[in-house]
């Protein structure tokens, strides 16, 4: 089992930047690639980012791709994702997630979800 706690959201200002983290607990962190999803108001939940177990591959949404960076230390069973110049369409509840693929961009390949944290964008 793993258990996965979100952190970091809040209100920001466009063009500003916000570090998101994911805390996990359980034995199977170190073997499982870390994703991050976000879901806005009416809208289904989509991909954002991902990263393999060592670290050594990384995926994003095309949207993000220019200013997020997806990262881990396993040492501390933490994922992070770093957001930059910040828009207000990114405006949504962000999610953290588990897989056992190597580099999932799916959310049907996740086994493991946190509760969500909101981040907010004004203009």
């Amino acid at each position: 089992q793993v258990q996965l706690v979100e952190s970091g959201g809040g209100l920001v200002q466009a063009g500003s930047s916000l570090v998101l983290s994911c805390a996990a607990s359980g034995r199977t962190f170190s073997s499982s690639a870390m994703g991050w999803f976000r879901q806005a108001p009416g809208k289904e939940r989509e991909f954002v980012a991902a990263i393999s177990w060592s670290g050594s591959g990384t995926e994003y949404s095309g949207s993000v791709a220019d200013r997020f960076a997806i990262s881990r230390d396993n040492a501390k069973k933490t994922s992070y994702l770093q957001m930059n110049r910040l828009k207000p369409e990114d405006t949504a509840v962000y999610y953290c997630a588990t897989s056992r693929k190597f580099l999932p961009s799916s959310q049907d390949e996740y086994e493991y979800w946190g509760q969500g944290t909101q981040v907010t964008v004004s203009s």
